[in-house]
């Protein structure tokens, strides 16, 4: 199926996609902010950069866009129907690495 835009209007159609200051990503941070936790943005010296870090308790929070993380199960993480010998590869990638982040930030128990 080819591409409906253009390839100037589909380069302008995924320059609009943010990486940071997402709705999502800002109803977390709202809802964070309103019981009180502090928090800091996009820490690049942790695995997958977090969105939200909560240094004082360990804990950090990634939101993650259903479409390009494609969670199990999910009825918004749907396939695209163009280009999948593009796609596939690009969004398990994504699903890789986020499961290394994962691995990365999670703390090994010390018994």
């Amino acid at each position: 199926m080819p591409d409906r835009l253009s390839p100037e209007e589909r380069s302008a159609h995924m320059r609009r996609i943010r990486k940071v200051d997402t709705k999502p990503e800002l109803v977390v941070r709202r809802l964070a902010h309103q019981l009180g936790y502090r928090f800091r943005l996009h820490r690049a010296d942790l695995p997958g950069t977090p969105d939200l870090v909560f240094p004082r308790l360990r804990k950090a929070i990634l939101v993650h866009g259903c479409f390009w993380h494609q969670h199990a199960g999910c009825r918004l993480a749907r396939m695209p129907r163009s280009r999948l010998n593009y796609w596939l590869p690009k969004l398990k990638r994504n699903q890789w690495r986020d499961t290394q982040a994962m691995a990365a930030l999670t703390p090994i128990s010390h018994q």
